[in-house]
């Protein structure tokens, strides 16, 4: 086994922190995550994708263990392709976060996550995916995405910022809903109170680490709880501002193997890339 890394449980985002641009892992964050296995870490994916939507990058991964998924709502085991703990957003209340939103911005387009293994991504008319290439399913008509439950709503402006759009919806939705940016073009309503820290503590509880074992990489605000919870937040070049202003150090960007470079520093460096990158301070 190698030398230990200073934490045990390191805790990454995926879009804009691991995933490059592409939807890709390049292969030194590969051979940093293996080092930190071999290490006898523990690397748990935390994600605003829905659990189906990570099913198969987990398994380009090898991954059988646990990952956090739908912002925090869903805790999933891909070794045996189950929720070990999932929470819904009442339809109703969502319904009436999305009337009390347009009531103050005009027209949204909205989207939802069904809960469970195989839930789909369902899109009414006019909303566009923000990653195209994760499925969807295109409905008629908005009462159609109400059919089955949820984990959460996605939403989009046709002209306000990401910023604008939350800010606004925070103002209005109040304890119906936690409102959530996760990346370009995704606002998000989710069960109130859930955040990433929420599915990351109960994760971490079922792993018997603590947060003083954890490091957690991110690069939107909606990982501000999980930074909050963890010992030690680490955000991307390319991370909105919000995060890192709470980040404890910041590194290079998804595209430039960020995290890789703060693996390889808490695991003593690597010759296989060269001389280590040193990482940015806020």
């Amino acid at each position: 086994m190698a030398a230990p890394i200073a934490y045990s449980l390191i805790a990454t985002d995926l879009d804009g922190t691991l995933l490059r641009g592409d939807d890709t892992l390049s292969d030194r964050s590969l051979a940093a995550l293996a080092r930190v296995a071999d290490a006898g870490a523990q690397h748990l994916v935390v994600t605003g994708r829905p659990a189906p939507r990570v099913r198969p990058l987990l398994d380009d991964l090898g991954a059988t263990g646990l990952a956090v998924c739908g912002q925090g709502a869903q805790v999933y085991d891909a070794g045996a392709d189950l929720l070990l703990w999932s929470i819904t957003l009442d339809r109703e209340l969502a319904e009436t976060a999305l009337g009390k939103i347009e009531a103050e911005v005009g027209q949204v387009y909205a989207a939802v996550d069904q809960d469970g293994v195989d839930g789909l991504t369902l899109i009414e008319p006019g909303y566009l995916m923000p990653h195209p290439t994760l499925p969807a399913v295109r409905v008629d008509r908005r009462d159609e995405l109400w059919g089955e439950p949820i984990s959460k709503v996605l939403l989009r402006h046709p002209y306000l910022t990401d910023d604008e759009l939350a800010a606004t919806a925070r103002s209005v939705v109040g304890s119906l809903a936690t409102v959530t940016m996760s990346g370009p073009g995704t606002v998000e309503l989710q069960p109130c109170g859930v955040t990433k820290a929420t599915g990351l503590a109960l994760a971490a509880e079922h792993l018997g680490l603590r947060p003083a074992d954890a490091v957690a990489f991110g690069d939107m605000p909606n990982d501000i709880p999980m930074f909050d919870w963890a010992a030690h937040g680490v955000a991307m070049a390319n991370a909105h501002p919000e995060l890192k202003a709470v980040a404890d150090e910041v590194t290079l960007s998804n595209e430039d193997d960020g995290i890789a470079v703060v693996l390889e520093r808490l695991l003593g460096g690597t010759a296989q890339y060269g001389p280590l990158t040193l990482s940015i301070e806020p």
